[in-house]
């Protein structure tokens, strides 16, 4: 990998309960997402992008703006358009901080429910179009599972590794060839309930 040190670090987020009830819509995840992954983008362009009219995406970037997600960028020149980029490069939270608020926890549900039916999208489109892919790119990243016996600390130590590990990558300078990457990470205990499959 090339030198870091010209990346600057990912910024992160905890979300506090009213940012993650903002969050948890269909759109404003979506336009978050684009920010993230394209850069900044104006209320037209996300709303050509992603199907949907300005009046709308104007709405929802307001809603983000307010909750500290998004931010308008200046423009020289920029003249009336308004050019918004994302707030941060990820955002996390712990279930646990919201247990007393039934709608931030309801809305955990929603974010993780989406990031799930998120992946599956991406991977059955990857699927679908493998043979249209260069040898070197069919034989790249894969999907993989284990089953390990571990404490909730051992849990929490796995995840913080695994993340340093891909804000590493996200920080060094792309080689030749490269392109955007999903890396999703999921540590799911088994269910107490016996009625996940093995």
């Amino acid at each position: 990998m090339a030198d870091e040190a010209s990346n600057p670090p990912v910024s992160q987020v905890q979300l506090t309960a009213r940012q993650i009830r903002v969050l948890a819509h269909p759109l404003r995840i979506r336009m978050l997402g684009r920010l993230r992954g394209e850069g900044p983008k104006t209320a037209t362009q996300l709303a050509d992008m992603l199907g949907t009219n300005t009046g709308a995406t104007s709405y929802h970037l307001r809603q983000l703006a307010e909750a500290g997600l998004v931010v308008e960028e200046e423009r020289p020149g920029g003249g009336r358009q308004r050019w918004w980029r994302a707030g941060h490069d990820m955002s996390s939270w712990h279930r646990s901080d919201f247990a007393d608020d039934p709608d931030a926890s309801a809305a955990v549900v929603w974010l993780e429910t989406f990031q799930v039916n998120r992946f599956v999208e991406l991977a059955e489109t990857w699927q679908h179009g493998l043979s249209q892919e260069s040898e070197e790119w069919r034989d790249t990243g894969g999907v993989s599972d284990y089953l390990v016996n571990l404490a909730p600390d051992q849990v929490q130590e796995l995840m913080d590794e695994l993340e340093e590990v891909v804000e590493r990558y996200a920080r060094a300078e792309p080689g030749p060839g490269a392109r955007p990457i999903n890396v999703y990470m999921a540590a799911l205990p088994k269910s107490r309930s016996g009625t996940e499959v093995s």
